[in-house]
C-alpha cells in the first residue's frame, strides 16, 4: 500500500467524487480510477459505493479514511522532523493534556524553552487521559499531561505536584448550592454525568459506595465543558476535576467539592525509546530541568 495512493484515496473523500479530486491531484480521472480499483484489490474489500454523482464510503473504507489520516499525518510529521534535524532547533511540538489544573506548568515552561528556541511552536491537543495516551502510543503526541489511574509501563514521566480534586457542577441555584461539601448520599437517586474513562469511573463508583446505581448515569463526557452544558440546562449533575472549572461564568455553573475528599495525581509523560525530533527532545531536557528532575 502506497502512500501515494492513500494520498489519492483521501482526496477522493474530501471531494466526493472521482472527478473533482482527479482535477485537484492534477492527474486524468482514468488514471485515479486505475489507482482506486488496485487499491481495492490490494485490500481485497470494496472501499466506495459509486453513484451517478457522487461517491461513499463503506465500512470498510470508514475504517482505512481513519487509518490512512494517521499513517500520512505520522509520515508527514516524520518528514519534517527529519529536516529540522540541524543545529538549528525549529519545528513543532505535540503536547496533548485534559482540562486539568496541572496543565498550569505548561506556560512557564513553554515561555522559558522559546526564550532559547524562539523558532519552535506548539500544538496543543485536548482530551482525556487515554485518548491522549494512544495517541502518543502512535507517535501523534510527544508530551502528555495524564490524570492518573492510567498506565504508563511503556512511558518516561514526572509526576507533578500538587493534587487534582474531584468537585461536582451544578447550578448556582441547585438546593445542593448551600452545602459547603457535597456527599454521596447527597446524589443518592440523583442524575449524574461521570467521566467516559472506565478506571476513572471505578474510583468515583468506589467512592459512592452504597449510594450509587447504574442507572443515576444520565451521560458520560470526555471533557468538563461539554457537560456543562448539560448541568447548565439543569439535566444532571456532573463529576469533574476542579482544575477544569476556574475559568467558567459563576452566574451559571457553580461547583462544589466531594465529602469525603476525593483526589487525584497528574504526570508529564513521553514515549520510552521513542526517536523525538531535536526541538521535543530539547523540550523535554527543559522541562526535566525546570521541575528539578535533572
Amino acid at each position: 500500500m502506497e502512500i501515494r495512493v492513500l494520498r489519492y484515496f483521501l482526496a477522493v473523500v474530501r471531494e466526493g467524487g472521482i472527478n473533482r479530486a482527479a482535477e485537484v491531484l492534477h492527474i486524468t480521472q482514468p488514471t485515479l480510477s486505475r489507482q482506486l480499483s488496485q487499491l481495492e484489490e490490494e485490500v481485497g474489500v470494496k472501499l466506495f459505493y459509486r453513484g451517478a454523482k457522487k461517491i461513499t464510503l463503506t465500512n470498510e473504507g470508514i475504517l482505512l479514511r481513519r487509518r490512512a489520516e494517521e499513517i500520512l499525518s505520522l509520515v508527514d510529521r516524520t518528514e519534517r522532523e527529519l529536516i529540522e534535524q540541524d543545529e538549528l532547533v525549529e519545528g513543532r511540538i505535540v503536547i496533548g493534556g485534559g482540562e486539568l489544573a496541572a496543565m498550569q506548568v505548561l506556560p512557564e515552561i513553554i515561555e522559558t524553552f522559546r526564550d532559547k528556541y524562539p523558532l519552535v511552536t506548539f500544538d496543543i491537543f485536548t482530551g482525556n487521559a487515554d485518548l491522549v495516551k494512544e495517541q502518543m502510543e502512535k507517535g501523534l503526541i510527544d508530551i502528555g499531561v495524564l490524570l492518573e489511574p492510567v498506565d504508563i509501563e511503556k512511558f518516561d514521566f514526572i509526576r507533578l505536584k500538587g493534587k487534582e480534586r474531584w468537585v461536582v457542577l451544578m447550578r448556582p441555584d441547585d438546593p445542593l448550592a448551600e452545602k459547603e461539601a457535597v456527599s454521596a448520599k447527597d446524589l443518592e437517586n440523583k442524575s449524574l454525568i461521570l467521566p467516559r474513562r472506565i478506571n476513572v469511573r471505578n474510583e468515583l463508583s468506589h467512592w459512592f459506595g452504597d449510594f450509587f446505581q447504574e442507572k443515576q448515569v444520565l451521560f458520560t463526557s470526555n471533557l468538563a465543558t461539554n457537560s456543562a452544558l448539560m448541568v447548565q440546562r439543569g439535566l444532571a449533575y456532573s463529576i469533574v476535576i476542579e482544575g477544569s472549572v476556574p475559568f467558567w461564568d459563576k452566574e451559571k455553573i457553580i461547583y462544589r467539592p466531594l465529602s469525603p475528599e476525593l483526589t487525584a495525581s497528574s504526570v508529564l509523560a513521553w514515549k520510552k525509546h521513542q526517536p523525538f525530533s531535536l526541538a521535543a527532545t530539547k523540550f523535554i531536557e527543559h522541562m526535566r530541568y525546570l521541575l528539578g528532575i535533572i
